[in-house]
């Protein structure tokens, strides 16, 4: 069964519509917690740069600056640039693959490993500000949603 059809689609009311605006929206004040925290800000770390930071350190594996455009819909320049800033703030390093010295992977730094927590702290922050009125049980299945519609685009 579909949910929309031409007849009652309504491009404002749309659950994409509606999902890009709540991404948007975190991510704007994500950037102005980051901001008012007195260690981020001196660093000058960014959302953007935010989501980068954390799948580097939750990566598990190291991660090229491919992995990472493909990750989070990047084109590569604008990559490089954001690695650029990260790598300036000494929060991140490129690092040659030894055993294929073509490769450069990302690392975060002990400078980047040392923000992190703050920067999670903010981030819980804000997510939570989102989610004032839902049930921890809500705030649940919205991830599971979530999660079930990520599962749909594969």
């Amino acid at each position: 069964m579909n949910i929309y059809s031409v007849e009652n689609y309504q491009p404002r009311e749309s659950v994409g519509y509606l999902m890009t605006r709540v991404k948007v929206e975190i991510l704007a004040a994500l950037d102005r917690a980051l901001a008012a925290d007195p260690f981020l800000s001196s660093l000058g770390v960014t959302a953007a740069q935010f989501v980068v930071v954390v799948r580097l350190v939750g990566a598990g594996c190291k991660k090229s600056a491919s992995d990472l455009c493909k990750e989070l819909s990047y084109d590569a320049g604008a990559m490089t640039r954001m690695i650029d800033r990260l790598e300036s703030k000494g929060l991140v390093h490129r690092a040659r693959c030894v055993k294929d010295r073509r490769l450069i992977y990302l690392e975060v730094t002990e400078a980047g490993q040392a923000a992190y927590p703050k920067m999670i702290e903010v981030s819980v922050a804000v997510l939570n500000r989102f989610l004032r009125g839902f049930t921890p049980e809500e705030a649940q299945q919205l991830k599971v949603f979530l999660s079930r519609m990520l599962e749909n685009a594969g």
